[in-house]
């Protein structure tokens, strides 16, 4: 029989691979930068978070588990503000926004 703590690591990592799949896919399907950085910064910040949390049930409460929580409060953190410094700039620099009925950047 399948340990619980082994189906909810496998169920971790595949919900965290599912949203770092769906991140390329959301750069691929939507129309401009904007849209395109909200998908890849939320998608990425929330698959990695779950794939570490995974991790951490797998290894259990170890150093090494509290490492990884120091990994995924600094992800948290550095992400958004990474991708809002991105956009911040574009928006700075006059990048305008999609709308309908325009023509995909």
């Amino acid at each position: 029989m399948i340990a619980l703590s082994n189906l909810l690591t496998v169920l971790l990592i595949g919900l965290g691979l599912f949203f770092m799949i769906a991140g390329p896919v959301g750069l691929i399907r939507l129309p401009d930068f904007y849209t395109r950085a909200h998908a890849s910064g939320k998608c990425d910040t929330v698959g990695q978070a779950l794939i570490l949390l995974g991790f951490i049930i797998y290894e259990g409460f170890t150093f090494d588990a509290i490492k990884l929580l120091f990994l995924i409060l600094f992800i948290y953190v550095l992400t958004p503000t990474a991708t809002y410094a991105i956009v911040r700039a574009a928006y700075v620099l006059k990048y305008v926004p999609w709308k309908r009925g325009g023509e995909r950047q």
